[in-house]
């Protein structure tokens, strides 16, 4: 995940990214938004493209991954 937004407004990008690159670097591809403060539906992300990224070897974060599981139950 990568953070952007103003300080004490928190607003995270979820990425794809090299395990090398530091944490607000150079990314491959961006997936969704997340946004802890806000109520409710929080969280944006490409389902599919998170799944491919899976498939090919990517290790989501703690984070991510719960994000993933939330949304593959949301969609069956």
């Amino acid at each position: 995940m990568k953070r952007v937004g103003a300080k004490n407004s928190p607003v995270f990008r979820i990425v794809v990214a090299d395990s090398r690159s530091p944490r607000d670097g150079k990314f491959i591809e961006e997936l969704g938004t997340y946004q802890p403060l806000k109520k409710g539906d929080n969280v944006t992300m490409d389902l599919e493209r998170a799944k491919y990224w899976v498939s090919k070897g990517a290790q989501p974060s703690e984070t991510v991954a719960s994000f993933i599981r939330k949304a593959s139950r949301a969609a069956a």
